[in-house]
């Protein structure tokens, strides 16, 4: 993007964001004393505290404001106001109450013209009227009055042709450390001039009123496009602003040709990149933590004409059963600088604990990028050498690994599956697939094909990018009776797609799937390959394959105006093609 036109793409959205509300006369900025820096007013309260602008929000009678305050204060303030503790390790330990993770029944966009003919309205994206939302930030207003508040001013996109500058502000001290050290920090002389495009709210101390305001619960994440505004109350969790961050972005970057991702992304020593998706338990981090590879981001990215950029300035890594054996370089992150979320710490030795879930599975930990060695700064690479989709196939069918047609990459995109295993949770007996579009669908306000076509675009445009599908589950059989892949055995698989060993072999099409198997990689028994080969019961492996390809044409069945060409790539087509069985895989 040349010049003119990042400032153009600025243009556009300073002019419907909150920022755009604020009269640049009075337009705050921190003081800086060095004679060359730029001479700025700062507006006081009628106590003589600075605002930094929070008036041109509505927000009056206030405490103590405090921007953009280093690390180390933040940490400071927080055990003061006895929101956390220090670990052994020198990380700041939080716990989050009730709300131990995202409450996605909590999550509303308000539904107003700028943007309700975009939205893919679902369970995931429901609307609330604009008057909801009006009520719920005069509550806001109330209840800021008289008291402190943190502010985090930065950014998110590392390629600064379509970066936005961010704004969040907090009543908690913990929480604004993990907004510093999630987004990307700015530079002294980019914080003199910063201006935000995106503002988080973030009050956890205000609880809604279910019936007054016509939401789920006393929580709330309600998401104004148009205004690029976020409020949040009721829940202390602080994924709850990453991820509304993330969602905003998953709407904002469509509109400049940018693909939006919920994925990993590494580099090796000749800038060659990789991206990775996967669900929870499919190893994304493991497998994207590579130390002979360098670290882009763990989590969101964004697919440009130019390139890949990490949009944070951060990772948020779970750290329940962290060991320094699997995983040394998180390990090593959890110092001082770091927060931890709901980790149980011994009492007299301040140790973390992370075998112990009894506060949540969902243990967090927050640090900067920059803690993990040899990442990339800033968070920017060459379009992908390689896309690897993860899935933990607890069903024993799907392959270790297959490369995928760019049809076959939009219809497993779109699909997103995983599994949850038998006794993980209550009820359930037998493997249950899991589908999640863009392995996030959570986070998408538009619809799933808006983002998969997106993809495809971005494969036609470059065919030297391969996909792989990377099975990290089960073989021989389903769990229980199979065993899982041994995970040298993917690092192996996945080192081969990366390096361009597998351009080199040859491929035959899984018979259900139409999944391209390797006739070959060196290291992997040839046996592995092939998953029905690893079954003793063939006939047993068949009405097994059969059984999981009807559920992804079940899932599939929910999407419209999808190209036909993508709706044949998935198992069904294959299957009446290749076997010529006429199989019902509706039931």
């Amino acid at each position: 993007m040349d010049q003119n036109k990042s400032h153009e793409f600025h243009n556009i959205y300073r002019d419907v964001s909150v920022s755009s509300l604020i009269n640049h006369n009075l337009a705050v900025k921190e003081k800086n004393t060095m004679e060359t820096a730029p001479q700025t007013t700062i507006v006081f309260d009628a106590d003589h505290h600075p605002t930094y602008g929070l008036e041109t929000l509505g927000m009056k009678n206030l405490g103590q404001v405090y921007r953009n305050l280093p690390v180390s204060k933040l940490i400071e303030h927080s055990v003061a106001r006895a929101e956390g503790i220090l670990a052994s390790n020198g990380a700041l330990c939080v716990k989050t109450g009730k709300y131990t993770g995202r409450s996605p029944h909590d999550k509303y966009i308000v539904e107003e013209e700028n943007s309700r003919h975009d939205m893919h309205w679902s369970a995931l994206n429901v609307p609330i009227p604009e008057k909801n939302f009006n009520r719920l930030y005069r509550r806001i207003l109330t209840y800021v009055q008289k008291r402190d508040l943190y502010i985090f001013d930065g950014y998110v996109g590392a390629d600064p042709n379509y970066r936005l500058g961010v704004r969040v502000i907090n009543e908690r001290a913990s929480q604004n450390l993990f907004a510093h050290q999630l987004f990307i920090r700015p530079t002294p002389e980019e914080l003199a001039n910063h201006q935000h495009d995106i503002t988080v709210i973030a009050i956890p101390g205000l609880q809604a009123d279910p019936e007054d305001d016509g939401i789920h619960s006393e929580a709330f994440i309600v998401l104004h496009l148009s205004k690029k505004l976020v409020i949040i109350g009721g829940s202390q969790y602080a994924g709850e602003i990453k991820k509304s961050v993330f969602s905003l972005m998953n709407y904002l970057m469509t509109k400049v040709n940018v693909l939006p991702m919920h994925c990993a992304a590494n580099m090796d020593k000749d800038g060659n990149t990789a991206l990775f998706f996967g669900l929870s338990g499919t190893g994304k981090t493991t497998i994207s933590a590579d130390p002979e590879r360098r670290l882009i981001g763990d989590d969101e990215h964004g697919w440009s004409p130019t390139g890949i950029f990490n949009f944070e300035g951060g990772c948020y890594a779970k750290t329940i059963n962290l060991s320094r054996e699997n995983e040394p370089q998180i390990w090593d992150a959890l110092r001082f600088g770091a927060m931890i979320e709901n980790v149980v710490l011994d009492q007299e030795t301040r140790n973390p604990d992370y075998n112990d879930g009894s506060l949540t599975e969902n243990t967090r930990a927050a640090y900067p990028v920059d803690y993990i060695p040899n990442c990339v700064i800033p968070g920017v690479g060459k379009h992908p050498q390689a896309v690897i989709f993860l899935t933990a196939d607890a069903f024993g069918v799907l392959p270790p690994i297959a490369k995928l047609t760019t049809e076959q990459a939009m219809y497993h995109f779109m699909s997103g599956y995983t599994s949850k295993l038998a006794g993980t949770e209550r009820g359930i007996t037998e493997p249950q697939a899991t589908f999640s579009a863009g392995f996030g669908k959570c986070f998408l306000p538009l619809a799933a094909a808006v983002y998969a076509k997106m993809l495809g675009d971005r494969l036609e445009e470059h065919p030297e990018t391969a996909v792989y599908l990377v099975n990290t589950g089960w073989s021989g059989g389903p769990h229980g009776i199979g065993q899982r892949f041994p995970i040298k055995y993917t690092r192996a698989m996945v080192s081969a797609a990366l390096t361009g060993q597998l351009d080199q072999v040859k491929y035959h099409q899984h018979p259900i799937f139409g999944l391209w198997i390797p006739d070959e990689v060196a290291g992997i028994p040839k046996e592995v390959l092939d998953p029905e080969t690893t079954w003793a019961d063939k006939s047993a492996y068949q009405a097994q394959a059969i059984k999981l390809a009807r559920l992804f044409a079940d899932n599939f069945t929910k999407y419209q105006d999808v190209d036909e060409k993508v709706v044949k790539a998935g198992p069904v087509a294959i299957c009446n093609a290749k076997r010529g069985l006429p199989l019902n895989l509706k039931g």
